[in-house]
């Protein structure tokens, strides 16, 4: 009988031992956030899921030391909340600004889910969004919106020369 442990001892010795406890890289740069308008308390709901490698090259940008989210701790999501406040930036339609308000990140195995809300005034029927997180770091990056509000469906792409768009409801 065949036996592969020594063939596969040796993969592993070859490639650096057990996997990494990162994933791999991707072959793509995307992030996508869900807005849902909730019309009882006046808000868009925002979840944004972006992958853990390329949202902390992002983070760390400027930076004399690499962001690590799984030991920043605490600076971690303060970093995150300014960092979302510069690159994903909503107006009414009219062009008022809707100040973004972060909540949290939430772990996921190779990515993190940011949420945050907007406190939107009176009747809205839509809402101007930028979003241009880590347009910077990736020329490639795509950044899908999807919104949900008051029954109806819109989405965007939007890519580098193509940041902002306006959705109605």
């Amino acid at each position: 009988m065949l036996s592969f442990a020594p063939l596969l001892g040796l993969v592993l010795a070859l490639l650096g031992g057990p996997a990494p406890a990162r994933p791999a890289l991707h072959a793509y740069h995307a992030s996508i956030t869900e807005l849902r308008y909730n019309a009882a308390r006046q808000q868009l709901e925002l979840a944004t899921k972006v992958f853990t490698d390329d949202f902390e090259k992002g983070l760390s940008e400027g930076r004399p030391v690499r962001v690590d989210l799984l030991t920043a701790g605490p600076q971690g999501a303060i970093l995150t909340a300014d960092y979302l406040r510069r690159t994903l930036v909503l107006h009414t339609p009219a062009g008022a600004p809707l100040p973004l308000q972060f909540l949290g990140m939430q772990p996921e195995k190779d990515s993190y889910w940011l949420y945050s809300k907007v406190a939107v005034p009176g009747k809205a029927t839509g809402v101007q969004i930028r979003n241009a997180v880590l347009l910077d770091s990736f020329a490639d990056q795509m950044n899908i919106v999807n919104l949900e509000a008051n029954g109806k469906k819109a989405s965007a792409l939007l890519r580098q020369g193509h940041e902002q768009e306006t959705l109605s409801w």
